[in-house]
């Protein structure tokens, strides 16, 4: 036995359990549908009802559909801005010019790729922008495109308050997608919005288990829920877009993404040119 070890304290810890439920049987959304209620009819499939503590996590894709996030491509005219960097990304101009609507700053163009600073203020590849499973019924696939929810945080809580009222429930609802990371590879979720519950979990100045006082550690609480639902809701056909959470080991509290961003003083890698 290591002297580490040895002088280790004795912890008994109680079992923790954090379950993931996919909703079943929810319909393909369509603009103006009412989708609080579409999930709270879900619930009852899956043997689920809504209890104090429990997390509501909700594919992007379908809250944007929901609230009618649609451009069609063929409406759209390319700024002077949008036919330089199509040139560059090799994309459709139309397209980078929908891009460009959502976003604040440019940070990279390269052959098939555009990395934004969304005007949300988090940096993604095309603001966000989907072309998969989005067109509405009859439509050419490669005609739409779909942007983020106009004010994720926003709808998080609208959908929060809702189910309060109509269930008692107090829970916690995240937004998420699948974003890119610098330096690593593979997509993975991310909350673009979050309500009722931390999107960052401050945990400086707790002690650890030798009574040492944390001194940056701080969880990106909403982004790790996210990613955990992503497992369930898959990436491709898989129609699994909202997934019930029972068990998260800590405490709600009103929150937002917003929480989540890195102010721009403390980016090390943002070029300052």
């Amino acid at each position: 036995m290591s002297a580490a070890q040895a002088s280790a304290p004795a912890v008994s810890a109680p079992a923790a359990t954090l379950t993931l439920t996919a909703l079943p049987g929810l319909p393909l959304v369509q603009p103006g549908d009412d989708l609080a209620a579409l999930i709270l009819a879900a619930l009852g499939p899956a043997g689920l009802t809504l209890r104090d503590g429990d997390v509501i996590a909700i594919a992007q894709k379908i809250v944007s559909k929901a609230e009618g996030r649609l451009v069609r491509l063929a409406d759209v005219t390319p700024s002077p801005r949008a036919l330089e960097l199509a040139a560059l990304t090799e994309k459709d101009a139309r397209f980078v010019e929908v891009v460009l609507s959502e976003s604040s700053e440019v940070l990279r163009a390269r052959p098939n790729t555009l990395i934004v600073e969304h005007r949300l203020g988090f940096v993604c590849a095309n603001a966000g922008l989907d072309r998969s499973n989005v067109a509405p019924h009859g439509e050419g696939l490669d005609e739409w495109v779909l942007m983020l929810p106009a004010d994720p945080d926003r709808s998080c809580a609208a959908l929060r308050a809702r189910w309060k009222a109509e269930t008692g429930a107090d829970v916690g609802v995240v937004i998420n997608d699948s974003h890119g990371r610098a330096w690593r590879t593979g997509t993975v979720g991310v909350a673009l919005g979050v309500a009722g519950m931390p999107g960052l979990l401050d945990l400086r100045g707790h002690p650890d288990l030798f009574d040492y006082a944390l001194q940056i550690t701080q969880i990106g609480l909403g982004d790790e829920l996210a990613a955990a639902a992503s497992l369930l809701m898959g990436q491709a056909d898989e129609g699994r877009p909202v997934i019930h959470l029972r068990g998260l080991p800590y405490a709600l509290r009103e929150g937002s993404a917003q929480e989540l961003i890195r102010p721009k003083s403390q980016d090390l890698f943002r070029d300052r040119s």
